[in-house]
């Protein structure tokens, strides 16, 4: 199995990215006997991942990123790099190798201060002499000051570093940055695609896959959720009894308040899984005593950690509210499939007796609208608004109709 087995639906991409790794592994061979590089490659120091949530960005840079390391004796052989077997490839893919740095947030943004330490340990030589690997998943959560920060290590890389950007689309990202990038777009993988990885390398069952993989709309990390975690599996079921709830205005303050309780209590859970770990962690660092006594001078360090949970969970609320909103969408885009007569596939054929129902009782124009409503909700959360707020006026506008 190569490194490229888990780039779902992205042929294109995969033969750029394959073709730079060759040039990388050419230049690295011949710099090596110090002999000259030749002048034409399609290897470059930056790269910027676009393409829609779910279509694998951070997928490709990683396996774009054990390519660049692989050590495989196959390569002198004429073998591709990324063989998917050698200590380079499997540490690259499973996070632990020296050289490549995974740069991810679950905060609101990144700041000034982290992008610094990411440029200082960019100008690093790569400790395994081959390349020095910086995955930015989140580069569209940079906030300007640490864009401008990063356009200085983009504009004068070290000769060894590589840095991998992922955004949903260019205009997340500085301009002066993406000019500075090569650009690969990436696409929504097919249903089928998504359901072949999931039964292949997840072991889910046929039908369970091609049903996630549908419901998710080709999402590739939200499908495996939905076929593995029942909480995830009740979450959307809730999510899609919505519709059905807006009848008056009670039904519609009550559903928008249930569905703000389930993102709490999604949010809730993450923090469960990494804040008890995490200041557990920082205590044992800061030397806290067996009974629990904090030395001096340690407020400040648990403050700072505090103060990270909170935003945390404060993104991980909103995530939750998102991918709500989004399936939400789905529904309302089956609906008017099902007005229009239109014939495509429905991504919620598993509740289509509510489907039928709103179909019958609404019209196309109606259903626009309230794909709006829904639009507009992301909307007003991304500009901050409070979240019962803009769920409430959704739910409103959704029962206008």
């Amino acid at each position: 199995m190569t490194v490229w087995d888990d780039v779902v639906g992205q042929e294109r991409v995969q033969v750029q990215l394959s073709a730079a790794a060759r040039d990388a592994d050419t230049r690295v061979t011949l710099e090596a006997r110090r002999e000259p590089a030749p002048d034409a490659s399609k290897m470059t120091h930056a790269w910027l991942f676009t393409g829609p949530p779910g279509s694998g960005r951070s997928t490709a840079a990683r396996a774009f990123a054990a390519a660049l390391q692989c050590t495989s004796p196959d390569r002198a052989l004429g073998g591709e790099p990324g063989c998917g077997f050698c200590d380079g490839c499997h540490t690259s893919l499973i996070g632990t190798h020296a050289d490549v740095d995974v740069i991810r947030t679950d905060l609101l943004s990144i700041g000034v201060k982290e992008t610094r330490e990411l440029v200082r340990r960019a100008q690093l030589s790569p400790a395994g002499g081959r390349w020095q690997v910086i995955i930015l998943e989140d580069a569209d959560r940079l906030t300007e000051g640490a864009g401008n920060v990063l356009l200085k290590a983009v504009e004068e890389p070290a000769s060894r570093t590589v840095w991998l950007l992922c955004a949903p689309s260019l205009e997340d990202v500085l301009p002066t940055i993406r000019s500075r990038c090569r650009h690969l777009t990436l696409r929504t993988p097919s249903v089928a695609a998504v359901a072949d990885v999931l039964i292949r390398r997840d072991g889910i069952e046929p039908e369970a896959a091609h049903s996630a993989a549908r419901a998710t709309q080709g999402h590739i990390g939200r499908a495996r959720r939905l076929a593995t975690d029942e909480r995830a599996r009740a979450r959307r079921a809730t999510v899609l009894k919505l519709p059905l709830r807006v009848e008056d205005i009670g039904g519609c303050l009550k559903a928008a308040q249930e569905l703000i309780d389930a993102a709490a209590e999604d949010a809730k859970q993450v923090a469960e899984e990494v804040d008890v770990k995490e200041t557990e962690d920082l205590k044992a660092a800061l030397g806290a005593s067996a009974g629990g006594r904090m030395p001096r001078g340690a407020a400040g360090a648990m403050k700072e950690l505090e103060d990270r949970e909170k935003r945390r969970k404060t993104r991980s609320q909103r995530d939750s509210l998102d991918l709500a909103l989004t399936d939400l969408t789905g529904f309302y885009r089956d609906v008017l499939a099902l007005q229009m007569g239109s014939g495509v596939a429905l991504a919620n054929d598993d509740v289509r007796d509510s489907l039928d129902r709103i179909a019958r009782g609404s019209t196309p124009v109606g259903t626009l609208r309230r794909i709006e409503a829904v639009v507009a909700c992301r909307q007003a959360l991304d500009r901050n608004v409070a979240p019962l707020l803009a769920v409430e006026a959704m739910a409103v506008a959704l029962r206008a109709g």
